[in-house]
């Protein structure tokens, strides 16, 4: 077995590699060291645009900036006198009214970066603008936490930053069938079963060998666990949609997972806003109502907190293509069945008190709400996790 050959015939393997060595011990009989409390992470992937989201259709300012893109009062689902959702948020506003939701504004941090790769890589990490880290702050999480289960799942092929710590990492995953099938390819049985560590060390291959072990055994306990458990038919035929429904399914079979992350990408609206940013809210909402549905149904809502970011907002002045250029703060929502502080958490941002570029200044930083995840919601060292202390808010 050459190592080429091995890295060329695993290429497909769908962040399986990911999988740290002990996470064999699914095989074996363990205590439960876990807790029911469940976080999933939805990125708005792009920079959505969080003014023509969260709508300050009273504002006259805001009507100044966006001559052609502001939403009208008609156009909202309005929640205030002043504020209203995007037309689109039909499904959210319905979770909304339930007091599910609770919107927090002026979400950013100190010196913001406009990229999106490196924003997202300190939205990820939890670090400073100026400081660089190679692991996420979930994946810190589970470096704490020193559990053997599966601890943390992305629904995607490829695993994120956010899921890599120093010692363990999560798992990415499509679904659960095509990981368990995958690994029991004949060209991964023979890997396994004809390959000494020996020969595999010789060719600098005994981590993967090794590492290709344990995500066969993972794989065996996922599927095991999820096989007899369907989700609900009604989610969007859309992919989003079907990472909703394949987090519902490993949640509703009662995996030891604690913390999921999916992702919809398309929000880099610098052009011809309206009509994009219009689609994916709704795919967005509607994909989230029938999974806190699904949720409901099954007993779990009451054990699952649901975050969505995006790595930044837009600009407040609209450009002149009919969308919004990259800008700094935004709003974060949060969503579950007890929260403590449900609505708009806080003030809409202040459009006549901007930076020197022309964008909104944040007011909470977005480690002040991981920290409150982290030592509220998860009962964990939140400091050891974030390595600093951040403040904690109230939404539960």
């Amino acid at each position: 077995m050459k190592r080429r050959d091995f890295l060329k015939q695993t290429s497909f393997a769908s962040g399986m590699f990911f999988v740290p060595q002990f996470l064999k011990a699914f095989e074996q009989q363990l205590p439960k060291t876990f807790s029911h409390k469940k976080v999933v992470i939805i990125q708005l992937k792009g920079g959505n645009d969080g003014l023509n989201t969260v709508v300050p259709f009273g504002n006259d300012l805001y009507h100044q900036q966006r001559k052609n893109i502001a939403l009208k009062e008609s156009d909202v689902l309005k929640i205030s006198d002043e504020v209203g959702l995007h037309k689109s948020l039909k499904s959210l506003q319905n979770l909304y009214n339930k007091g599910f939701v609770s919107i927090i504004n002026n979400v950013g941090y100190p010196n913001p970066n406009l990229s999106h790769f490196r924003s997202t890589d300190i939205w990820q990490t939890a670090s400073d603008s100026n400081e660089y880290l190679q692991n996420g702050w979930v994946g810190r999480y589970l470096d704490v936490t020193k559990s053997s289960s599966v601890k943390a799942i992305e629904v995607d092929e490829s695993l994120s930053l956010l899921l890599k710590g120093k010692t363990q990492n999560g798992l990415a995953v499509t679904d659960s069938k095509t990981l368990f099938n995958s690994l029991r390819e004949p060209f991964f049985k023979n890997v396994i079963h004809h390959n000494s560590d020996a020969h595999l060390s010789e060719h600098n291959l005994g981590y993967l060998y090794n590492t290709l072990i344990d995500a066969k055994s993972s794989s065996k306990y996922i599927f095991e666990k999820t096989k007899t458990k369907s989700a609900s038919n009604n989610y969007p035929k859309n992919l989003f949609g079907k990472q909703l429904k394949t987090i519902s399914q490993f949640i509703n079979s009662g995996l030891e997972t604690q913390v999921y992350y999916a992702g919809l990408t398309g929000f880099d609206t610098h052009a011809n806003q309206p009509n994009t940013q219009a689609r994916l809210l709704q795919t967005y909402a509607e994909s989230m109502e029938v999974f806190v549905e699904d949720l409901q149904k099954n007993n779990n809502f009451e054990d699952v907190l649901i975050l969505t970011f995006s790595e930044f907002g837009r600009r407040v002045k609209q450009n002149e293509s009919q969308g919004t250029d990259h800008g700094t703060a935004n709003n974060v929502f949060v969503i579950g069945k007890n929260l403590k502080k449900q609505g708009l958490y806080n003030n809409l941002p202040n459009l006549g008190d901007l930076d020197a570029n022309g964008n909104l200044k944040y007011e909470i930083d977005f480690r002040e709400i991981y920290a409150t995840i982290l030592d509220k919601w998860l009962q964990v060292d939140d400091k050891a996790i974030l390595n600093k202390s951040f403040s904690k808010l109230s939404f539960v």
